[in-house]
C-alpha cells in the first residue's frame, strides 16, 4: 500500500531507528532504578537522548527535556502548568484538540479562560491579531508550528515579538518537529511539545516536553522516580519531577536515533518533501471537482476536498480500490475546519514523507482522475 498518512504516524522508519529498537528489545533494564551495569547503561542512553533533543531544538539543557508518551501529554503538562493559578490563554483556530480540549476543560471548571485567534485573509495567523487579543491576565499563548490540516506555518518569532515579557509562548510541535529547523531560543519558545512518531522518525510512545528556565512546569502524574524515595512528594528537581513510573526505553532509543537522523537529513528531506507536495498540488489542481487547501510545504501535508463526495468516502475508495492510505475527516482540529468552511464534509489529507516518491504521488493523482471519470 502507498502510505500517505505520515502526519498521523510516520510509516517508514530509518534503519538506524529499527536497529536501536531491536537492540533495546533484546536486552534492556529499567534506567535509573538499579545500580547494576545494564541499568546504568540504559540510564546513560536516556541522558544522551535528552541532550540530543535539547541540542537539536536549541533548548535549555537536558534537565529541562522530559519524556512523555506523546505530544498530547506534553501539551497537557505545559497548559495545566501555565494556568495553574488561573488566568487567560490565547490560542489559534489552527490548533489540534490536544490544545483545545485541555483549555476547554479548564474553562468549564471555572479555573481559566481562553480566546482564539482567527485566520487572516492569507489563511495564516498574524502577530497583529495575537497582539489585539492579549489581555492583562494573559498567561500563555499556545500556537502550532504547522497546521495538521493544511501544513500552514505561523511565524512564531513574529508572534513572540508582540508578547509582553511575562507571557509564556508554548508551541505544539507535533507536525513541525523534524521538518522545520525549530530553535527554542531564537524563536523565544518557553515550551516545545514534541511528537516522536511523526517527523522525528521514532516509535509511537515517544514524546517530549522541552521548556525554558522561566517556566515552572508542575507534574500531573505522581509516582516512583528512583530518586528521593523517602520523600512522599515528587522530587523538586527536573527531569525527575515530571517523570513518574518506568520510562519507555525502546521508544526513547528510537527517538534518540530519529533525532540524530533528522539532524543529518532534515534540510535535504524538507526540500524533497516540498517538491513532492508541489507536484501533488499541481496534479490535484488539474482535476475539476477537486479543491486544494494547502500550499507546498516541508511538512508534507496536502489537504483537499472532492466537491461531490464526503472526505471519508474519498479516503475509503482510495484505500479499497487503489491501495493508497490517506486520512479523511476533521483531523481533530474542529476550529480550523470551521475557518475553512469544511466542517460538514471534512478534508482528505495526504501527508507525505521523504520516503515517498514521485511515482507514488502520480499514482494518487491518477486515482483521483479515475474517481472523477468513473464517479464511484
Amino acid at each position: 500500500m502507498i502510505y500517505f498518512d505520515n502526519a498521523a504516524t510516520g510509516g517508514t522508519k530509518p534503519q538506524s531507528v529499527l536497529s536501536a529498537v531491536n537492540a533495546a528489545l533484546k536486552q534492556c533494564a529499567n534506567p535509573g532504578r538499579s545500580g547494576h551495569t545494564l541499568s546504568l547503561q540504559c540510564a546513560y542512553t536516556v541522558e544522551k537522548a535528552r541532550g540530543a533533543l535539547s541540542d537539536f531544538f536549541e533548548g535549555y539543557g537536558y534537565e529541562r527535556t522530559v519524556f512523555t508518551k506523546n505530544c498530547t501529554e506534553a501539551l497537557n503538562l505545559a497548559i495545566f502548568s501555565a494556568l495553574k493559578d488561573g488566568g487567560h490563554a490565547l490560542t489559534t483556530c489552527m490548533e489540534h484538540n490536544s490544545v483545545l480540549r485541555p483549555l476547554q476543560h479548564l474553562k468549564e471548571l471555572g479555573k481559566a479562560d481562553y480566546s482564539v485567534v482567527p485566520l487572516n485573509p492569507y489563511g495564516n495567523i498574524s502577530a497583529s491579531a495575537v497582539a489585539e487579543r492579549l489581555r492583562p491576565d494573559t498567561k500563555a499563548v499556545i500556537v502550532t508550528a504547522a497546521s495538521n490540516v493544511t501544513g500552514t506555518m505561523p511565524d512564531l518569532s513574529a508572534i513572540k515579538a508582540v508578547l509582553p515579557e511575562d507571557v509564556l509562548l508554548i508551541c505544539d510541535g507535533a507536525q513541525g518537529c523534524g521538518h522545520l529547523p525549530v530553535s527554542m531560543q531564537k524563536w523565544g519558545l518557553d515550551a516545545l511539545c514534541v511528537a516522536g512518531h511523526k517527523g522525528m522518525h521514532a516509535l509511537q510512545g515517544a514524546g517530549a516536553l522541552l521548556f525554558s528556565e522561566r517556566f515552572d512546569v508542575q507534574p500531573v502524574l505522581f509516582g516512583g522516580t528512583g530518586s528521593e524515595s523517602f520523600n512522599l512528594g515528587m522530587p523538586p528537581f527536573y527531569p525527575d519531577k515530571l517523570e513518574s513510573g518506568t520510562l519507555n526505553f525502546p521508544a526513547i532509543c528510537s527517538l534518540l536515533e530519529g533525532t540524530l537522523y533528522a539532524k543529518l537529513h532534515m534540510q535535504k528531506d524538507g526540500e524533497n518533501v516540498r517538491r513532492l507536495t508541489e507536484r501533488l498540488i499541481d496534479g490535484l489542481n488539474g482535476i475539476s471537482d477537486v479543491r486544494v487547501y494547502s500550499k507546498p510545504n516541508p511538512c508534507g501535508i496536502v489537504a483537499f476536498a472532492h466537491e461531490k463526495m464526503q472526505s471519508e468516502e474519498v479516503a475509503g475508495i482510495l484505500s479499497e480500490r487503489f491501495f493508497i492510505a490517506v486520512r479523511g475527516g476533521l483531523h481533530c482540529a474542529p476550529l480550523m475546519h470551521k475557518a475553512l468552511n469544511t466542517a460538514e464534509n471534512g478534508l482528505v489529507r495526504a501527508s507525505l514523507s521523504a520516503f515517498n516518491t514521485q511515482k507514488e504521488v502520480d499514482a494518487l493523482v491518477y486515482a483521483m482522475q479515475r474517481m472523477q471519470a468513473l464517479q464511484f
